[in-house]
C-alpha cells in the first residue's frame, strides 16, 4: 500500500511518523520549527491532531470531566481546558502542511469528529489516523473511510471484538488500505506494558499492515516492533523536553528521532531471510576459518603427530574434522612449517 508517494510494507523500510500533537505550545513559529526539525531528522511523515475543545468534550470542570489522578501528567486540569491548551488551531494546518510538503514529508492528521474530516478533505490530506480513544467511534471511522483514503487506527484499550468492529466498519465504508498500530494508552508507557508480540498476531488476524504507536521513552520498543514485523512507527516529537508542553515528557527530541529512523531501518534490514551457510559477503571470510597446518618442519618419511600438526587459522588446509585421519600417516615430501596440509602430502 501507499500513503502519498511512499510505499509501506514488510519489504519496505519502516514508515516513521513524527507526531506534533500539542508540542507547538500554541506558537505557529514553534510548530514550523518542529516540522523543519522532523524533516531534518529523517521522519517520513508529520502528523497533526484536528479538533477543538468543544468538538472533543464538554466544558465542565468537575466529575468525570476533571482529571484527578496524581499519576497523570495532566492532573488537576479539566478535559476542556486541557484540550483547549493542546489543540492545533485549524488555520495553522495549511501552512504546516505546506512546509512539510516543501521539505519532502507527508503530512496528515487525526480528526476527532466529522467536522474535522470535512475540513481536512478541503486540505486534501493523503491519509487519516484514528486515535486510540476514538477507535470505538464507529460513526467517525465510517466518515473517514468514506473518503477512500488510507486509514491508520491505533488499537489502545480495544479488545479483539472492538477492533473487529472498527476494521469491519472501515472496510464496509470503503477503506481499502488499512494500518493497525499496537498502542499502549498510558503516558508515558512502559516497555513491560508494550506487548510487542501482539504485532505479528494482529497482522495475521486482520490481514493488514501493522505498526506501533509508541509512547515509551526512547526507541527500544520501536526497534523491537520492527523486528516483529511493524512497518509503521509513530512517536511524539518535540524540539526539547525541557521546553515543556502537553506531551513533551514522552516525546522524542531531534537526535533521538534521527536515531529512531536509523535504528529501525537497521532492524528492518537485518531481518533478511531464513538462511544457513555462508552468504555471498562471507565467502572471503571462509579463508580465516580453522584448518590443519604443519606447525614444524617435517621431513619426507616423518610421521604426522600432534607435535607437528595443528588446527589453526587460516583455512587453506584440510578441515579440522580430518585431523585424526592425518595423525600416524607419513609425509611424501619435505614440508616446511606453515604449510597447509592436503591429501597430496601423505
Amino acid at each position: 500500500m501507499k500513503i502519498g508517494n511512499i510505499n509501506i510494507g514488510i519489504n519496505k523500510r519502516p514508515f516513521i511518523i513524527a507526531e506534533m500533537s500539542g508540542n507547538h505550545n500554541q506558537s505557529l513559529e514553534r510548530a514550523i520549527s518542529i516540522v523543519e526539525s522532523a524533516a531534518k531528522s529523517g521522519a517520513h511523515a508529520l502528523k497533526l491532531q484536528t479538533y477543538t475543545a468543544s468538538t472533543i468534550t464538554i466544558d465542565i470542570k468537575d466529575g468525570e470531566f476533571f482529571i484527578d489522578d496524581k499519576t497523570s501528567l495532566w492532573n488537576g486540569q479539566s478535559l476542556y481546558d486541557l484540550y483547549e491548551q493542546a489543540h492545533t488551531p485549524w488555520e495553522w494546518h495549511q501552512p504546516i502542511i505546506k512546509k512539510a510538503n516543501e521539505l519532502g514529508m507527508i503530512c496528515f492528521s487525526s480528526p476527532f469528529d466529522e467536522s474535522a474530516v470535512d475540513f481536512l478533505e478541503e486540505l486534501n490530506v493523503p491519509a487519516y489516523k484514528i486515535a486510540s480513544f476514538e477507535n470505538n467511534h464507529l460513526p467517525l471511522i465510517e466518515k473517514v473511510a468514506s473518503t477512500g483514503k488510507p486509514i491508520i487506527i491505533s488499537t489502545g484499550m480495544a479488545s479483539i471484538a472492538e477492533l473487529d468492529e472498527a476494521v469491519s466498519t472501515a472496510r464496509r465504508a470503503g477503506c481499502k488500505d488499512l494500518i493497525l498500530l499496537k498502542c499502549t494508552s498510558t503516558y508515558p508507557a512502559t516497555p513491560e506494558n508494550s506487548n510487542i508480540l501482539t504485532i505479528p498476531h494482529m497482522r495475521e488476524l486482520f490481514d493488514c499492515e501493522v505498526g506501533l504507536s509508541d509512547h515509551t521513552m526512547g526507541i527500544g520498543a520501536s526497534v523491537a516492533a520492527v523486528a516483529h514485523g511493524a512497518t509503521v512507527i509513530e512517536k511524539h516529537f518535540t524540539l526539547s523536553r525541557d521546553d515543556g508542553g502537553i506531551d513533551s515528557a514522552f516525546s522524542l527530541e531531534p537526535n533521538e528521532l534521527k536515531s529512531l529512523v536509523i535504528e529501525t531501518e537497521c532492524a528492518w534490514q537485518s531481518l533478511g531471510d531464513i538462511t544457513y551457510g555462508a552468504t555471498s559477503s562471507e565467502e572471503k571470510s571462509k579463508n580465516f576459518r580453522r584448518s590443519i597446518y604443519a606447525s614444524e618442519d617435517i621431513n619426507k618419511g616423518d610421521m604426522f603427530t600432534k607435535d607437528n600438526l595443528k588446527i589453526v587459522r587460516p583455512g587453506m588446509g584440510l578441515a579440522p574434522k580430518f585431523y585424526s585421519q592425518c595423525l600416524g600417516r607419513k609425509a611424501k615430501l619435505d614440508i616446511t612449517k606453515g604449510t597447509p596440509i592436503n591429501w597430496n602430502l601423505f
